[in-house]
């Protein structure tokens, strides 16, 4: 059985992979026919991308749930929600500095774009007072219809609390429900990831075709530069982290998220991710009460490609307009993207406006965003890759910190 699960797997990477190198192919050479890809393909893609975001609600809300209970102690929850937390930002304000560090050593590499009439349409600002009341649901179906994460992850949190505070004989059937539901959602994430090959080729492939080498030819240096950063990241950091704090190879975990990683890239999306991390992190050992808790909250305020993106465009944008930012303006960048990484966790478009916010943090001009807005898209594949490879990271730390002081077997 095992052995067929292997197979089961390996193949299915091989498979995405295969989809992947496909679909690059594939649109470059009808780059000229974009529109018929945008018109018939694409939606395919689209379709799958809705069966993965349909099944991440129930997957979020079931398993965060089933984590608690499983935990059986409130003080373990409050342990592994603080440690996660401070580990996230600690791992974003490295990306960062990563990231700014890249882009101050490679300045000189940037094109010169012209920067007259620029304009960019933002949406408006979130303020924190606004971030914190929206976090906590005021309708039980609301959070589930609009998919917000944050709003799934409290009202689990408050759910699941509540289940090991009444009394035993309640208790145990509220576990078994949840054990129950939990299992038909995954059984049908299994379903709908065997589709993964499809839909990381119908997804990918408009893409490739609409952003083929002239979009990238234009601001080639500037993707160079962060997809560097990501990838010094990926080696660095997380390297150091899961070799140190999880006792895990390197190279075994980054053979291991490979399914994950390659579905990230095509698909830009932390949190129809989601029921593919929640595998590779099972192959990589993790507890599933403690994956299920600690995943769905990194895809929600976890965003350590997203603060390298931040780092690299304020950088570029700043060169672009003749401002060469000094050190505490590197710093308040610093700030404030670590910050704005909860602050618009859950917000559409919510790349966008990190990057607002930091550019007006230094009193840069929002409308420099709309230089790099054309190929944002390229930016997210990799920024999202990141996101996700640092959420496992997390997972497999706080499994094995439990497990060496006897918390969980």
């Amino acid at each position: 059985m095992e052995e067929n699960k292997v197979v089961k797997k390996s193949s299915l990477t091989r498979n995405i992979l295969i989809a992947l190198v496909l679909a690059i192919v594939i649109g470059l050479l009808m780059q000229n026919h974009s529109g018929f890809l945008n018109s018939y393909i694409k939606p395919f893609g689209d379709i799958f991308l809705n069966l993965i975001k349909f099944i991440v609600t129930p997957i979020v809300f079931f398993s965060i749930i089933g984590g608690i209970v499983s935990m059986k102690d409130i003080r373990k929850v409050g342990e592994v929600g603080i440690f996660t937390i401070i580990y996230y930002f600690l791992t974003t304000a490295c990306a960062l500095i990563i990231g700014l560090g890249s882009a101050r050593i490679f300045k000189n590499i940037f094109p010169i774009i012209a920067t007259t009439n620029l304009k960019f349409e933002v949406q408006a600002k979130v303020s924190f007072m606004d971030t914190l009341v929206n976090i906590f649901p005021k309708n039980f179906l609301a959070p589930m219809v609009e998919a917000n994460m944050l709003q799934i992850i409290v009202a689990s949190l408050v759910v699941g609390i509540s289940i090991l505070l009444i009394d035993k004989i309640k208790q145990d059937k509220a576990i078994d429900a949840i054990e129950v539901l939990n299992a038909i959602f995954m059984k049908a994430m299994e379903l709908i990831i065997e589709l993964s090959p499809l839909g990381v080729f119908c997804l990918l492939v408009p893409v490739i075709a609409s952003n083929g080498p002239k979009i990238i030819g234009s601001l080639a240096s500037v993707l160079l530069v962060a997809y560097l950063a990501y990838l010094i990241h990926a080696l660095v950091v997380y390297s150091t982290t899961v070799k140190l704090l999880a006792k895990i190879s390197p190279l075994e975990f980054f053979k291991k998220m490979s399914p994950a990683i390659m579905f990230a890239f095509s698909s830009a999306s932390s949190v129809g991710t989601l029921p593919i991390n929640i595998k590779c992190c099972k192959e990589l050992g993790a507890d599933y009460d403690v994956t299920s808790f600690v995943l769905p909250l990194g895809a929600t305020i976890n965003m350590d490609g997203t603060a390298i993106y931040q780092g690299v465009c304020a950088i570029f944008i700043a060169s672009c307009y003749g401002i060469d930012l000094s050190l505490g303006q590197m710093l308040t960048i610093v700030l404030t993207a670590t910050l704005a990484s909860i602050g618009t966790a859950g917000v559409p478009g919510s790349g966008m406006i990190m990057l607002a916010m930091v550019l007006q943090s230094v009193g840069l001009p929002v409308e420099g965003i709309a230089l790099v807005a054309g190929i944002d898209r390229i930016f997210d594949m990799g920024r999202t890759t990141l996101n996700i490879t640092g959420d496992a990271t997390a997972a497999v730390i706080n499994t094995y910190r439990l497990r060496k002081k006897g918390k969980i077997a």
